[in-house]
């Protein structure tokens, strides 16, 4: 199966890129599990792949969820150079720094290049996500992963434009994000209808220009026995052809190598696996276990940096082990809060390690809503607050939180204020971008009053 110039998918987000030899792999995830145990690889990743991420001489690493950003998978590649998006508050940047990896910060839509044929460029968003645009022999890969359009759609759409051949590599389907709710009387709430997931990845396609979709990091399974509940919620590969249109574009099996010299397409077709569901105490949990007088003070020390919080939720009530930790976030009637049934190891380990939405994510914490939560549920009144901002952008008080807004919006401007305005968030805008430019330029600065022209003319063209 050797080549000389193309590109395999593996794994959940692996996209290894190749010019004569393995030049560039992202988000290595190739052994290990996520999420404090609770997902495993969903497929095998090949020996010849895995072998390839091991020789490769760049890594990108788009964020820092485990399932991108493995500590199993990058302790056998320390020998690398570690591309990482430029993103607010560099924490995955110098938390790999400070364990002895040579990071290389990618400056926002700057093309690299790292052989004759093969270049790349990167761009970081406010969700602390980020993506990476691959040029392999004038075919153009779209490595968005986990991200959405969050102020670089225009680029992205401009740059596909110049290619024939694009291929989309992006989230789509089910399992990924928070699903164990549960209302006060104990009922877990309804998941999102099931949509076919061949029919949002085509659409997906179309939106960007792509010419070929690949499935993409979706590819995980659950293998707690306490989150095993999701598993049947969870995406499987066959179902990317349920929906999907080809009239505009090709659908590609999730696992591939395409040459990009002579356009042949090669399945990997790994083998899926199937290895038993292990206990919670394997990952040093036992949910009998209560929270230590001075855990339950570090706990609320943590979610009380959070001043945003404050604004929309009044409580955060922790069951640990049995017993309650109540966390009062406003001085007033508790009525809009949240429960949270879970394990103390991973609890404190999410809290000493500043990764909450590990826990969120790996689907075994219980999580009951108090007061009316809307369709979104953790979203937009807590989740971007602690995982988003917070955790991985170190911005937790109010004027943080201004600071982190002003970093990107001076980025690009007039993309930052259109998807704003596009996506809704005219309140968030007004909080922090324009206060953030209020309080740096001043209100008469020809600056800010261009801002505002380049606001109210997208809300204009867009409403």
């Amino acid at each position: 199966m050797a080549f000389e110039v193309g590109f395999d998918t593996v794994g959940n987000a692996t996209l290894i890129l190749h010019d004569g030899a393995p030049v560039l792999a992202t988000d290595p995830w190739i052994v290990g599990s996520a999420y404090f145990g609770s997902w495993g690889l969903a497929h095998e990743i090949p020996a010849e792949q895995a072998e390839a991420v091991r020789k490769a001489r760049y890594i990108w690493v788009s964020h820092g969820h485990p399932d991108h950003l493995s500590g199993d998978s990058m302790a056998l590649l320390k020998d690398k150079v570690i591309l990482v998006p430029d993103h607010r508050g560099a924490r995955v940047a110098e938390d790999l720094k400070s364990q002895g990896f040579n990071v290389r910060v990618m400056p926002d839509r700057q093309w690299l290049e790292l052989t004759p044929r093969v270049r790349v460029l990167c761009i970081a968003d406010y969700n602390q996500d980020a993506i990476l645009l691959a040029d392999v022999n004038g075919r153009l890969v779209l490595n968005l992963n986990d991200a959405g359009d969050r102020g670089w759609g225009g680029f992205v759409r401009r740059t596909v434009k110049q290619y024939q051949v694009s291929f989309l590599l992006n989230l789509v389907g089910r399992g990924a994000d928070m699903m164990n709710f549960f209302d006060e009387d104990g009922r877990r709430l309804p998941l999102a209808p099931k949509t076919p997931l061949g029919a949002t990845l085509s659409t997906r396609a179309n939106y960007w220009g792509a010419t070929v979709a690949i499935p993409f990091s979706a590819m995980h399974r659950f293998q707690r026995t306490d989150s095993a509940w999701a598993e049947p919620h969870a995406s499987q590969v066959e179902e990317y052809q349920e929906g999907f249109d080809g009239s505009r574009c090709e659908l590609l099996p999730a696992y591939v190598r395409y040459d990009c010299s002579s356009d042949q397409v090669t399945p990997l077709n790994p083998a899926r696996s199937r290895g038993p569901l292990h206990e919670p105490q394997e990952f040093g949990d036992d949910w009998r276990q209560p929270l230590l007088p001075e855990e339950k003070a570090r706990l609320a020390a943590y979610f009380k940096r959070f001043e945003r919080l404050r604004r929309n939720v009044d409580f955060l009530r922790f069951l640990v082990g049995g017993e309650e930790t109540l966390i009062e976030l406003r001085g007033r009637d508790l009525r809009r809060g949240l429960t949270f049934e879970v394990p103390r190891n991973s609890l404190m380990t999410s809290v000493q390690y500043e990764i909450f939405d590990d826990l969120l994510i790996g689907n075994f914490m219980k999580v009951t809503l108090h007061g009316d939560w809307g369709p979104d549920r953790l979203y937009p009144d807590f989740s971007p607050w602690v995982a988003k901002y917070g955790d991985n952008g170190r911005a937790h008080t109010l004027k943080e939180l201004r600071e982190y807004h002003w970093s990107y919006f001076r980025r690009d401007p007039a993309e930052y204020l259109r998807h704003r305005v596009d996506a809704g968030f005219v309140l968030p805008l007004q909080e922090a971008t324009a206060s953030a430019l209020r309080s740096r330029l001043g209100a008469n600065s020809a600056f800010f009053r261009t801002a505002k022209d380049v606001y109210w003319s997208a809300r204009a063209r867009l409403f």
